[in-house]
């Protein structure tokens, strides 16, 4: 069945006016919104003289990177106004989704802490005899008020890897204030959130990694 005229010349139009944007450098389409972009703030070094090195442990570590609700998944910096409202702060974002952030966050404070020297990320598929892993609960700003605060809430797993069996869990919950509501000082919050809850994951890891080591239980040869 032939088009009817009318909806020939109807289509000839548009087709007509499509190429015509093209050509002269027009987008049909919305624009793109531009972001800045901001990293998570690294912890100041430590520069303490005549510390010893600590002692390393026997057993390989695989950071994975956390599951995380969808309103956390993304590199948008997530701000709770209300109570069950999440909401993201206009034109900005991190400089990676949400979940690699806090996995590299991870990986820096082990190697910072130097007492697991066989470490590796899920990226890489390396041998490894546990796997830290979990579900990142929260990772925004809330509103309590006339405080805000930057949280991050997590749900922590260690598994054996031999036998694929949990070794601990651990809730890790961290509240740091913002010293006020611009962006770059959220952004400073959660730097010295991450901090705190970094070096508190990292001597939980350990402290149950040299347990189920011991143990030999958890298909790990002591």
């Amino acid at each position: 069945m032939k088009p009817s005229n009318i909806s020939a010349r109807t289509f000839a139009l548009v087709a007509t006016l499509a190429v015509a944007a093209i050509a002269s450098g027009c987008s049909i389409l919305p624009g793109s919104e531009r972001l800045d972009v901001y990293v998570l703030p690294l912890p100041a070094a430590d520069v303490s003289p005549g510390s010893p090195a600590p002692a390393p442990v026997p057993w390989a570590l695989r950071v994975v990177t956390p599951l995380a609700a969808g309103g956390i998944s993304g590199a948008r910096i997530a701000v709770m106004p209300q109570a069950q409202r999440m909401s993201v702060y206009e034109g900005v974002r991190w400089s990676e989704p949400t979940p690699d952030l806090l996995r590299n966050r991870l990986l820096e404070a082990f190697r910072a802490d130097g007492r697991v020297l066989q470490l590796s990320s899920d990226q890489a598929g390396l041998h490894a005899d546990f796997e830290l892993d979990g579900d990142l609960m929260a990772f925004q700003s809330e509103y309590r008020g006339a405080v805000v605060d930057a949280v991050i809430r997590f749900d922590a797993r260690l598994v054996a890897r031999n036998s694929n069996r949990i070794v601990a869990v651990q809730r890790f919950e961290l509240r740091e204030p913002v010293a006020g509501a611009l962006v770059p000082e959220v952004v400073e919050a959660f730097g010295r959130a991450a901090d705190e809850f970094s070096s508190r994951i990292v001597n939980w890891t350990v402290e149950q990694g040299n347990l189920a080591h011991a143990a030999g239980s958890m298909g790990v040869k002591p």
